[in-house]
């Protein structure tokens, strides 16, 4: 394997990442996720995403294969001051275990080092995702919230503290 790890900038790597979301999903959301809503969540669909919102993404690649992908930025709402915010980090199921959503993360967070917090939003039911995020260091900071995904789910916030 020769994982590298760029700033997204190609069409080739979009459609990459659009790849990645739309199948990642299907492979971590199956029974997490209303069947419905993954059935919904095209391909087409993420690549329309994918184009729509180039920026500070960060894409994974296996020589010249998109194999994952992190987006982030400074966090969502005032709810939280001075604190970036990871939106996305996904990477093929195949990949899982082999250190590169470490190496996405990672880059990411040196993206977001002039914040003091990171936060992250996670499905309460995704235990892998959870696990993986306390091992990066962040912990819930018992803020919930529902969303609807056809059917509610509830998701949960985990803060990193860049001053530790």
């Amino acid at each position: 394997m020769n994982i590298t790890i760029k700033n997204m900038k190609t069409i080739e790597e979009t459609k990459g990442k659009a790849y990645v979301h739309w199948k990642a999903w299907h492979e971590a959301y199956t029974g997490i996720v209303s069947q419905e809503y993954l059935d919904a969540l095209t391909l087409e669909k993420c690549e329309d995403i994918a184009f729509q919102w180039p920026d500070n993404l960060l894409v994974a690649k296996n020589n010249e294969q998109v194999i994952g992908f992190a987006g982030f930025g400074k966090y969502r709402n005032d709810e939280l001051e001075n604190t970036g915010e990871i939106f996305a980090i996904y990477i093929l199921e195949q990949y899982y275990g082999k250190g590169v959503g470490y190496k996405l993360m990672h880059e990411a967070l040196d993206h977001l080092s002039t914040y003091s917090k990171v936060a992250v939003w996670v499905l309460k039911d995704n235990k892998r995702a959870i696990s993986f995020y306390e091992k990066c260091g962040f912990k819930c900071d018992g803020r919930e919230e529902t969303i609807e995904l056809v059917s509610p789910i509830t998701e949960i916030r985990m803060v990193l503290s860049n001053d530790s």
